[in-house]
């Protein structure tokens, strides 16, 4: 029988995912633009999404639980240990989602819970 885990979130994503974010987002945009978001992303209000939806959102892959960063956040996950939101930007040029910071995290709720809902900024 799975045990099942509660995955705790911090309020708010913590000031360290701003930068993460930025850099990510630079390698995207130019980076005028890219501060754009980020300044946007910290005046957002916190929403949420469920793990699959951001997934289908991002058209990304699912990181496996091998992955160094995915371990280290599963292990937060079973301590009880509270995550950071994930930092989110749409892009309707190419109809996605990018994952600006949490795709570790994303890719860890996912292993415990593909309906766990997400805390998330989304601009």
């Amino acid at each position: 029988m799975k045990k099942r885990f509660t995955i705790k979130w911090l309020d708010r994503p913590k000031d360290g995912n701003y930068p993460a974010a930025l850099s990510y987002l630079t390698l995207i945009y130019p980076p005028k633009a890219a501060a754009a978001y980020v300044k946007r992303l910290r005046r957002a209000p916190v929403t949420s999404f469920k793990s699959k939806d951001i997934f289908r959102a991002s058209g990304l892959s699912l990181l496996g639980i091998s992955n160094h960063f995915v371990e280290k956040d599963r292990a937060k996950i079973m301590k009880g240990e509270k995550l950071s939101p994930i930092l989110l930007v749409r892009d309707p040029v190419n109809g996605r989602v990018i994952v600006a910071d949490g795709y570790h995290r994303l890719c860890s709720v996912y292993s415990f819970d593909e309906e766990a809902p997400i805390p998330c900024k989304i601009v």
